[in-house]
């Protein structure tokens, strides 16, 4: 599909000087060099400014004299850009993980090539605003819309999470927008509104859109609660009670017990059971609603002071290639005595399409089973640790993250984390003190990713149309030639 559009986007260079060959390689290698030291922010925060630098180069290398060139060049970038952050594809998909590599690389590429199609044909003189529209446009489809979706390793992760209370796709744009500005505006005098568009951006970024207000529920005086969590990976009954029990002697005054995704390997045990009734606690546990032999929903129970389910919440995306049971068929929220919970299962908290709609149904606080296995390795747990901060910051709502191994985290509403474990610690406990959300709401990027990818669509096609007429017009002409001889 990219090599076709590509080959149909091809265009004789414009009036607008295009990169050598030598500068394109330079452009590409400090490109790459940017997103990698962006990436370090984990560990040095201060870095993430450098995904900054990555935005300007790779707007930069879009200027090429063809836009196969342009697409080849953008392809290489995202590769040198995604594969060594996710080298933990091999552990999990071997060779096949090459194929992963070049697919993420290709949405770089392609914003490469419809950037470059501009700059040479259609719309030259609006490139400034266009470019910031293709990346948040081709950002959202190839984080939430097609099937092999992927959100990690998008500009808002990089950044501090407070900053993405515009939302991460609006952080993308704003980005995206300085870059386009500080590279096209000197070569279209006419229009410069780069400014205009990172003024723009800036306004919004302390906006929220409104989410659908919570029905009234049913509150507790005092909404705050602790929560504690326990890492642990496929344990059986007798350790699962065992380390339940030996959190809540350090942890006496913790309602709500949480375990990782998949700790069960079935729905909730009578042990386990017995275990809240005895204990008069509150657990959520991640397990397995099955349906027949081998047919289930990989789903989050809650399990109440009784010994009771009162509660489950099935995984709404299931990881492509792994064996993660059926989509959930709905979505809902725990009214909890403590205010209105929603549970989020692991990499669900990646797509937004999936904790909007917790949020719109009112959620204050989201609980997330996750499953990181320790053999992943470090830096994927990393990488998946970002997650969690940005979402808090996006909603201003809290979220209390418990993995397998680690990282888990326990993040307020400002985004900045308050207590996390460290990496393969097995049984290691996380406990916090929770306040939930009064207003959460859903940032304004929920409707500008979506508009941007429609006028990113509209400019393919527009190109593609100028394109198809072209060649047929040079068609025509070397009949009449061949006619003519």
């Amino acid at each position: 599909m990219f090599l076709t559009s590509v080959t149909l986007m091809n265009s004789l260079p414009g009036s607008v000087p295009s990169n050598t060959w030598k500068q394109s390689f330079l452009w590409m290698s400090l490109a790459a060099v940017c997103f990698q030291a962006s990436y370090t922010s984990i560990h040095y925060p201060s870095c993430g400014f450098f995904i900054l630098g990555y935005a300007f180069f790779l707007v930069r290398l879009v200027n090429q004299p063809t836009v196969r060139r342009a697409f080849y060049f953008g392809l290489a970038t995202g590769f040198l850009c995604y594969a060594p952050q996710l080298f933990f594809f091999w552990r999990i998909f071997n060779l096949a993980a090459v194929v992963l590599w070049l697919i993420l690389a290709a949405w770089v590429g392609l914003f490469a090539a419809i950037c470059c199609g501009c700059v040479r044909g259609v719309l030259p003189d609006k490139i400034v605003w266009l470019i910031p529209i293709i990346w948040t446009g081709l950002e959202y489809f190839r984080s939430e819309l097609y099937y092999l979706k992927f959100s990690w390793m998008n500009v808002g992760y990089a950044l501090p999470p407070f900053l993405n209370v515009m939302g991460m796709y609006g952080l993308g744009f704003l980005v995206f927008s300085l870059a386009a500005s500080l590279n096209f505006s000197k070569g279209f005098p006419r229009y410069r509104h780069g400014a205009v568009l990172v003024a723009l951006g800036l306004a919004f970024a302390f906006l929220k859109l409104p989410a659908t207000p919570p029905p009234a529920a049913k509150l507790a005086p005092d909404t705050a609660l602790t929560i504690v969590g326990v890492q642990m990976e496929f344990p059986n009954e007798k350790l699962v009670t065992k380390a339940l029990t030996k959190a809540l002697a350090k942890n006496t005054n913790a309602q709500i017990f949480v375990l990782s995704e998949c700790t069960l390997d079935g729905g909730v045990t009578d042990g386990i059971k017995a275990w809240c009734r005895d204990h008069e606690r509150y657990l959520i546990v991640g397990g397995k609603d099955v349906v027949t032999n081998d047919i289930y929903f990989n789903t989050a129970f809650v399990v109440d002071t009784n010994g009771e389910v009162i509660f489950t919440q099935a995984k709404s995306v299931p990881v492509q290639f792994f064996k993660d049971g059926l989509p959930a068929r709905k979505q809902e929220v725990w009214d909890s005595p403590w205010g209105r919970i929603g549970l989020c299962i692991c990499y669900d908290l990646s797509y937004t399409r999936v904790t909007d709609g917790l949020v719109s149904r009112g959620a204050q606080l989201l609980i997330v089973p996750t499953m990181d296995v320790s053999e992943w390795g470090r830096h994927q747990h990393e990488l998946h640790s970002r997650v969690a901060p940005v979402r808090a910051a996006e909603y201003d709502i809290p979220i209390f993250r418990l993995a397998s191994s680690g990282i888990s985290q326990a993040v307020p509403a400002d985004g900045y984390v308050t207590a996390q474990t460290h990496v393969g610690g097995i049984d290691e406990v996380l406990s916090a003190k929770v306040t939930l959300a009064g207003h959460p709401r859903k940032p304004w990027d929920r409707v500008l990713a979506p508009l941007c990818l429609c006028f990113t669509i509209v400019i393919l096609g527009l190109r593609l149309g100028v394109t198809f007429k072209t060649a047929i017009q040079e068609r025509r002409a070397r009949r009449r030639s061949r006619s003519t001889i």
